[in-house]
Order: C-alpha cells, then sequence, then structure tokens
C-alpha cells in the first residue's frame, strides 16, 4: 500500500474515531421538540450538536423553512443563530420574515444573516460556524442539486458541530436527499391549518413532517402542530376553538330530560 494511501486511511479512521467520541459525549443532549410520538422516536428529543437534514418536495419551501425555524428556536436557546444563505436564494424564495420568525419561537435580534457568494463559501462559512461554540445552531440553507455537497463535506459539518455542541440545520431546496453523516432527515410538506377563531383567520402552523432517516431510533410521519404561546410543537388540536359554556340560568337539556321521564 502506497503512502498517500496509508497516510488517507489514517486520517479516515481518526475522523471515524472522532465521530464515535462526540457521539458518547454528546448523545444524552437532546432538546424536547412536543410532539409526544416524534420525541419518543428521537430518544427523548432533537440532538443537539449534530446535523440535521431537512427537504421539501415541489413547492413547498415555506413549510420547510418554517419548520426549520421552529426546530432552530428549540436548540438556540439563548443563543445566536447564524443563518447562512446562497446569493440567490432571495430571488426563488424571497426574503425570510423577521415577523415570521419570531411567531415560530425565533428571537430575530439573535438572528445573524449571511448572504454566501457561491456553495464553496456556503459550505466554509457554515463549518467555519459550527465550530464557534457561542452559537446556539448554524441554519444552511442550500438551493438545487449540488456536487460540492458530498460526504466528505457532510462529514466536515458534522466534525465541527460535535466538537462545538452546535447544532447544524441544512435546509435543502430543489434537491434530492444523498447519503450524509446527518443525525436526521426530514421530508416536509404544508398540512391544513385547524380553524381558528374570527379574530385569527390563518390558524395554527401544521407541517407534514415525515422523519426519513433516524441514526437511533424508528422513522415515521406525523402531523406535527405548532404552539405559538409555548413555542413548541404538538400533536393536532382535536378541538381548536374553546366550546362555549351553557349559561348558567338555562337547565341541563340531559338532566331535563331525565326528570321528565321520572
Amino acid at each position: 500500500m502506497s503512502g498517500a494511501r496509508m497516510s488517507a486511511l489514517a486520517t479516515l479512521r481518526s475522523q471515524i474515531e472522532r465521530i464515535e467520541t462526540a457521539e458518547v459525549v454528546h448523545h444524552q443532549d437532546r432538546v424536547a421538540l412536543g410532539h409526544g410520538e416524534v420525541d419518543r422516536a428521537l430518544k427523548g428529543g432533537l440532538a443537539r450538536a449534530a446535523i440535521h437534514e431537512v427537504f421539501c418536495e415541489g413547492r413547498q419551501g415555506a413549510a420547510a423553512t418554517g419548520f426549520v425555524t421552529g426546530l432552530a428556536g428549540r436548540v438556540t436557546t439563548q443563543r445566536p443563530l447564524l443563518w447562512v444563505r446562497q446569493d440567490f436564494s432571495e430571488i426563488e424564495t424571497g426574503a425570510l420574515s423577521m415577523s415570521g420568525l419570531a411567531e415560530l419561537g425565533l428571537d430575530p435580534r439573535r438572528v445573524v444573516m449571511v448572504r454566501a457568494a457561491d456553495v464553496e463559501s456556503a459550505l466554509r462559512t457554515s463549518a467555519d460556524a459550527l465550530a464557534c461554540d457561542a452559537l446556539g445552531a448554524v441554519v444552511l440553507e442550500l438551493w438545487g442539486e449540488i456536487r460540492q455537497f458530498d460526504l466528505v463535506a457532510s462529514r466536515k459539518l458534522t466534525l465541527a458541530a460535535q466538537g462545538s455542541g452546535v447544532t447544524g440545520l441544512l435546509l435543502r431546496m430543489a434537491a434530492r436527499p444523498l447519503p450524509s453523516t446527518a443525525e436526521t432527515r426530514w421530508m416536509l410538506r404544508a398540512a391544513h391549518s385547524p380553524p381558528g377563531p374570527m379574530w385569527d383567520a390563518w390558524g395554527a402552523p401544521r407541517f407534514d413532517a415525515e422523519l426519513l432517516r433516524n441514526r437511533h431510533g424508528p422513522c415515521g410521519r406525523w402531523i406535527m402542530e405548532w404552539n405559538c404561546d409555548e413555542c413548541q410543537f404538538s400533536e393536532p388540536s382535536t378541538y381548536p376553538q374553546p366550546m362555549a359554556a351553557a349559561p348558567a340560568h338555562r337547565s341541563d337539556p340531559a338532566l331535563l330530560q331525565q326528570r321528565r321521564a321520572g
């Protein structure tokens, strides 16, 4: 075996050892998302110090962005978030709404936006940011099929995240899932929101979330509703509108019928 191959093999073994060691250190550091079934599948919640991929189909970019925002709000706590976007992403999908981020539990004052000129710059910026333990999370938004984001690039991001404890969220638009070192991989679609009260015509945000890959548990598909008051996900509400109580001066119809029958 040549010296170059021996060196490459030693480097690969070292990287695998670092990944396995980091997994042991961080395997308990999870944050509950609020949805009971999802948290059970994730062994307690979304793992911090790991990479998570979120894909979307067709024109579901807004749903995927909202879902990533919700995840970021859960894992960042009080630390800043770095959001890296390719230069033309804003042309394709529009600018991010700061009020929308706040509605989904993410404080816009803690969000730092970075617009990268190309894919290489976006990957390099994200890897450097993931190595900074002062951040709570890094969102990397990539558009289309990107040859530069291969297994080696994915492993580099994973090593940086596991070394610092920072969570990486990859938002993939118009792309097919490929092999990676991600802890979880999701496919997002929009779900119908429940009817809300008269003053809230939009209703609570709902996501059709399919867990395609889960390194430490089962996969599945769920409807996840975002609770704007508690800033967490939940099971779909059965009764989205509170039922009005019967007036105190009126008798219970069932009790009245029993009295008549007696």
